[in-house]
């Protein structure tokens, strides 16, 4: 009876050290998260094995596993950059990314958890100045944020394309001009869209004047060939057709034949 405390005594200690044991080895990485394991002793970051993956992991206590979010990301940017006649611009941005799942050891090795200050954003801001400085403010405010937004987002790619980082796309929410350039571009703008009116009202009215030009030249070459057309004989002949055609009517009437003006008949009646 006496032996009994005495062996369960290094039991508890033993369960006591395994569950310590246990809470230090044991770590759950979240939904949209990975691991990458650092061995203490075993060369450090693994970088020839897949990371981590979501749940329950079991690791030596002596080894650390640094966390990772490997879903779509995105981090906010705003910029002063100059035009290409030396204006500031200032650009509101913002960037979707994500870390190459496959790449992450050497991500975390060469690059470390603050990957988003140190790589990808400097990126961005060296991207926007030589972009932007392509493009006078004019451009900028009218026709060519697109065309910025596509090539910031390429030229990013090609840098952080190699230090692990995939670069899904780069958004530029606003171009913001100094006030004086703005209300400038916006007068120039007025007032070109004023002389385009102006030139379309112009050609719409002498479109019109031209029709009716043509209009007019068609009448009165109708004109002309009905009046060469009708000869006296041909006015006749027309009297008489007409005279034929009343006298067939039910209406009573009196015709006399020859006594009308150039000998056509005249039609007296009742009606």
């Amino acid at each position: 009876m006496d032996r009994l405390p005495k062996i369960g005594i290094p039991l508890i200690i033993l369960f006591i050290a395994l569950v310590i044991l246990i809470s230090k080895s044991a770590v759950t990485i979240g939904s949209g998260e990975a691991g990458v394991l650092y061995k203490t002793f075993g060369g450090g970051v693994v970088t020839d094995e897949p990371p981590l993956g979501e749940g329950f992991q079991l690791v030596w206590p002596w080894n650390k596993i640094f966390i990772y979010e490997v879903r779509q990301q995105e981090v906010y940017e705003k910029m002063t950059v100059l035009s290409s006649n030396g204006l500031e611009i200032k650009i509101d941005a913002s960037a979707w990314f994500q870390p190459k799942y496959e790449s992450l050891g050497k991500l975390h090795q060469e690059k470390s958890e603050e990957y988003v200050s140190r790589i990808l954003l400097p990126a961005i801001r060296s991207s926007a100045r030589s972009v932007v400085g392509r493009y006078t403010p004019e451009q900028l405010y009218s026709s060519k944020r697109d065309a910025i937004q596509e090539e910031i987002f390429e030229e990013t790619s090609k840098i952080v394309d190699k230090q692990y980082i995939q670069l899904n796309e780069i958004l530029v929410r606003d171009v913001a001009l100094p006030p004086t350039i703005k209300e400038a571009i916006e007068r120039k703008l007025r007032q070109e869209q004023e002389s385009l009116e102006y030139e379309f009202r112009l050609e719409k009215a002498e479109k019109e004047a031209e029709k009716q030009r043509i209009e007019a030249r068609g009448k009165a070459d109708a004109n002309r060939i009905l009046s060469a057309s009708l000869t006296d004989n041909v006015l006749k002949d027309k009297g008489i057709e007409a005279t034929l055609k009343l006298s067939q009517s039910q209406n009573s009437k009196i015709i006399v034949v020859g006594s009308g003006k150039d000998g056509l008949p005249i039609i007296l009646g009742n009606q």
